[in-house]
């Protein structure tokens, strides 16, 4: 009981992201719950080369010599050389071309701006495996997997770009990514202001560490957005626990559960009640994620509006029986599960795309990116669950042999002591539960926060469309004109310096 408590109290501590077990219903959480990802199937096609990069498999340390061979996606079509821009994507926790298939807004703003766009891979994921197909094997070489890395790849990657590339000496940089890959962006600028003009952070929880922000303001929000978008829903979700609970106590209700869920295999113990609740509670936060305006498939082919359909599902009064309320459940369930009506069961195991890198993930949670989450059963709609790091740290131990340091981002990054840096666009949409990590307020006439209140994840980077609410436009709008203007005055500044 233990472990599964911590699992609970850890559970999304991360779409992506981010960005499944000794711990593994936690990290599965963070996952996707934390770092998400961006849309799954791409709008219009884009059409992309692709390059490999030998990078230094340690650019702090000496000892390990070795280079790996990072992979990164590249499109001139619309650059205007010689000193064009280029949008330089800082890659999230899995394979580049996901990604680049699927940030539309980097796509669509190409020919007005004359850039160049650049597609970076992450290290650890996709193909940019620093040992090869060993590159998991043990705790010595995940040892390199760490956003400061990844960061100086991004940084060594770029100035070869701009000494290698004809016309693009000269070329101002602006980073952009989103969830893990907005933390990137923001940090990349903080760090290397030298290499990139400036950053847009699109729904990027720069501040979901330890001491920065309330473990529970997360699923605060997630249950605001259900809260807002039916009678009662919120309320029946929350009621739902006991009554798995309740049904579960006995052999025939654990059938009727794994019946009326279709699920692929049958629930047979508490560990899997566990780990069904585990399951639903993961779903309810990929929901909120992805609670778009328009027919999408992110995480899963879904309806617009989803948590609106989701909803109509669970405006149950306080009389309602056990049963019935696991009904209305399973039905919401299935919204997200089996909206296309093609799935024959439900998957447990399972809940977003494959496209995300697993054990990278669960590492990078189990080291440097520790983002405490809780849950009070009364301002959300969930089991109460606290925050517990020994229990975590202890789990990590167990699978890796490593345990994460609580308080490294914020020594690294700055934590809220950020102030002296500049030109950073924080967007953040008003329906994502990772906002509450996020900057959500100026700063400083540099650092700015963009509120998007009709937005969920990254909404902002999505490919547009007619059904877009005006606040992601208008956001859109802000970016672009930023842009423009960080470009404007680095070709100012090039201009200005003394030639020799």
């Amino acid at each position: 009981m233990r472990t599964q408590v911590s699992d609970r109290a850890a559970a999304t501590c991360i779409l992506m992201l981010c960005l499944v077990c000794l711990h593994v219903t936690a990290l599965k959480s963070q996952l996707f719950t934390r770092l998400g990802a961006l849309p799954y199937s791409p709008e219009p096609p884009v059409s992309y080369k692709t390059f490999y990069f030998d990078q230094k498999i340690d650019h702090f340390g000496f000892l390990e010599d070795g280079t790996f061979k990072q992979r990164y996606l590249l499109s001139d079509k619309y650059w205007q050389q010689p000193g064009g821009p280029i949008l330089f994507y800082t890659g999230n926790e899995g394979d580049i071309t996901w990604f680049c298939n699927n940030t539309g807004f980097m796509w669509e703003i190409a020919e007005e701006l004359g850039a160049m766009l650049v597609f970076a891979e992450h290290r650890y994921y996709g193909e940019s495996l620093p040992f090869g197909p060993d590159s998991y094997s043990d705790s010595k070489h995940l040892n390199y997997l760490t956003s400061e890395q990844a960061l100086a790849d991004f940084a060594v990657l770029i100035q070869n770009l701009k000494g290698s590339l004809p016309g693009a000496q000269h070329s101002p940089v602006i980073a952009v990514g989103g969830s893990y890959g907005g933390m990137l962006s923001a940090w990349f600028r903080m760090k290397y202001p030298h290499v990139v003009v400036g950053a847009l952070a699109s729904s990027a929880p720069i501040w979901q560490f330890t001491g920065m922000v309330p473990c529970g303001d997360f699923y605060k929000i997630v249950t605001q957005d259900f809260a807002k978008s039916g009678h009662n829903c919120d309320a029946s979700i929350r009621k739902s626990w006991k009554a798995i609970n309740n049904v579960s106590s006995t052999v025939s209700g654990l059938q009727w559960l794994s019946e009326e869920f279709s699920l692929c295999a049958p629930l047979k113990n508490k560990n899997d009640i566990f780990t069904f609740k585990s399951w639903l509670q993961e779903t309810w936060v990929n929901l909120a994620m992805v609670d778009y305006p328009y027919e999408a498939n992110f995480l899963q082919p879904l309806p617009r509006w989803p948590i609106q359909v989701v909803c109509k599902y669970l405006s149950f009064d306080s009389a309602v029986s056990d049963y019935q309320l696991l009904q209305g459940v399973s039905q919401a369930a299935k919204v997200y599960y089996n909206y296309t009506g093609s799935s024959p069961c439900l998957n447990t195991s399972q809940t977003a795309t494959s496209s995300l890198g697993y054990l990278g993930w669960f590492y990078q949670a189990c080291t440097e990116m520790v983002m405490p989450m809780c849950t009070d059963g009364v301002q959300d709609m969930f089991e109460p669950e606290e925050w517990n790091f020994q229990a975590f740290s202890d789990e990590c131990y167990a699978m890796f042999g490593v345990r994460p340091r609580a308080d490294w981002a914020g020594a690294v990054y700055g934590g809220k002591e950020i102030s002296s840096h500049s030109n950073i666009i924080f967007s953040n949409g008003g329906l994502d539960p990772w906002a509450s990590g996020g900057v959500t307020s100026n700063i400083s006439h540099s650092l700015v926060s963009i509120m998007i209140p009709d937005g969920a994840h990254h909404l902002d980077l999505r490919y547009s469309n007619d059904l877009d609410p005006p606040s992601v436009r208008a956001a859109r709008a802000l970016e672009v004109k930023s842009f423009r203007e960080w470009i404007k005055k680095a070709k100012k500044t090039h201009c200005a310096a003394p030639t020799h």
